[in-house]
């Protein structure tokens, strides 16, 4: 990479071979998380394009109902995952393994804890099905408690599986995780599309499911024990002071899971509950959203294990320096992922589920990703003040953002049905960036050191240039609703976005990097 590359400038007094090693290891991790991220959009390009052509549509949205209530038990893991990650990587990069086995552990005895309430939870929400969506028809009560049930036991298992595949991230070793994933998620579309090729109802799709999940725990624990079981697993290693200390970590970080919980995890069901009719149209809006924010997640993951390590020998303006560059970097990606499917909605999800979900959907989709867009605008920042210990100076802004986000999505769903989850995700995400900028980055200048004008000016306006063609067409479409998916004008619409982030977004040095991170990422991929 250039001198001017962000691996390189964060690590000017590392030798020139081990920042090379470095930048290289966070490449291939990055390029490991967008594998796992293409295996995850498989299922959401293939198994709801199937399904809703296959299923009436009150049988989908109570099978998109049984997926996300089973859900609710991945988020008890409470920031455990990230936490042993965080510790196994610091202890790595001090070459003590026995310190690194000794806070896995703790890891490891505080997820069983997590995986037991998974299986009360899973139970509570079976129970309370009929009254918790009224106006599901009664004749699927019981396949969606049954279904339920298994689905979230078997993610139960998942929980205490999960903490394996921990380690390997700790110890940057991104493909082995992210082969497992792309294991569990083809077996997750083969099963289920046989299961109802072969007429089979919400049950049995469920135990498919199950069995998967459970499957794919025991290739985690596998793959730990051939490759990384130097870093001890065993609850005889847990230590009282060690299992405290992560479990403070983990105390704080829980509170980004449950704000994640109220911002993206509750709206389905908050529309289930509101507004059953509109459940599978919306589900299908919440899929591309889940992409994009996959997609970014997949890029940041590995900063997590990085940042931690950087923070032990790097100063507060290096790492300022990197936040700036990344999130300009994050901006472009939510921009260019995001407006495709905002300006092209309609011929999009026309193509992908049919003109009857397309037309249901399309308002749901463009103010979904508006939202999540401008939400995940600071996730950069939020995935490195975590990384660094700093998360519970942004609490504040956590908490906020889920009250804002859960109170006015139930208060307009109860108005104004599923739109009305939607505009709430919409205003909690202006209260995130809001608060960010306005408190939290008051109190992290100790370990990153920008002023909040210019990581807005660099990491955010800069980028903003990307937005004039969409800002072209959107008047337009008020003039004629028709022209907008003229060929010819998204055509153009298409090339002059990619023109603006070229050479508008980004620097001349930051497109030379661009140009020699691809070659690297050729380079590995054919080493791979």
């Amino acid at each position: 990479m250039s001198a001017r590359s962000p691996a390189t400038s964060t690590l000017t007094r590392a030798p020139a071979s081990e920042t090379g090693a470095f930048a290289g290891t966070i490449l291939s991790n990055i390029l490991a998380n967008l594998a796992r991220a293409a295996a995850i959009s498989l299922v959401t390009l293939l198994l709801p394009a199937y399904l809703t052509h296959r299923l009436p549509v009150a049988v989908y949205a109570a099978w998109v109902l049984i997926l996300q209530l089973g859900a609710y038990v991945s988020y008890l893991d409470l920031g455990i995952q990230t936490g042993v990650s965080k510790f196994v990587a610091e202890y790595d990069a001090l070459g003590d393994h026995f310190a690194a086995g000794r806070h896995a552990s703790a890891g490891f005895a505080l997820m069983i804890l997590a995986g037991g309430l998974g299986l009360g939870l899973t139970g509570l929400l079976a129970w309370q099905v009929p009254r918790l969506f009224s106006a599901m028809p009664a004749n699927l009560y019981h396949g969606v408690r049954i279904g339920l049930v298994l689905v979230g036991s078997s993610l139960s298992f998942g929980l205490v599986s999960a903490v394996y595949s921990a380690v390997f991230l700790g110890l940057q070793r991104y493909w082995i995780p992210t082969t497992v994933t792309i294991v569990n998620r083809a077996s997750f579309v083969a099963v289920v599309i046989a299961v109802v090729a072969l007429h089979g109802n919400l049950a049995a799709m469920g135990l498919a499911v199950a069995l998967v999940n459970v499957v794919t725990g025991i290739l985690q624990v596998a793959a730990w024990w051939k490759k990384a079981s130097h870093v001890s697993l065993s609850i005889g290693l847990v230590d009282f002071r060690v299992l405290k200390s992560v479990a403070r970590f983990c105390s704080l970080q829980s509170i980004w899971t449950i704000g994640m919980l109220c911002v993206t995890g509750l709206d389905i069901t908050i529309v289930g509950h509101y507004d059953y009719g509109q459940t599978a149209y919306y589900a299908i809006a919440a899929l591309p959203t889940n992409f994009m924010l996959l997609l970014v997640s997949s890029m940041l993951g590995p900063l997590m294990p990085a940042s931690s390590a950087m923070s032990r020998r790097e100063s507060p303006a290096a790492m300022g320096h990197f936040l700036a560059r990344i999130t300009r970097y994050s901006t472009v990606v939510l921009l260019l992922t995001g407006l495709p499917l905002i300006i092209c909605g309609f011929p999009i999800l026309k193509a992908w589920v049919g003109a009857r979900y397309a037309t249901h959907t399309l308002v749901y989709l463009q103010i979904l990703i508006a939202a999540n867009i401008i939400r995940n605008l600071c996730a950069p920042y939020a995935t490195m003040i975590s990384a660094t210990g700093q998360q519970a100076a942004a609490a504040t802004t956590a908490i906020c953002e889920a009250v804002v986000n859960l109170g006015s999505s139930i208060y307009l769903a109860s108005r104004h049905g599923a739109v009305g989850v939607a505009f709430g995700t919409l205003i909690g995400s202006f209260v995130s960036v809001g608060l960010h900028f306005a408190i939290t980055m008051q109190f992290t200048r100790r370990m990153l050191a920008i002023s909040r004008a210019r990581l807005f000016r660099q990491g955010l306006l800069h980028p903003a240039i990307i937005l004039v063609p969409s800002l072209f067409i959107y008047l337009l479409w008020r003039r004629d609703q028709s022209l907008i998916l003229e060929p010819a004008v998204v055509f153009v619409w298409g090339l002059s976005t990619v023109v603006m982030a070229w050479f508008g977004a980004l620097k001349n040095g930051e497109r030379r990097d661009v140009v020699q991170l691809i070659g690297r990422c050729r380079m590995l991929l054919a080493r791979s």
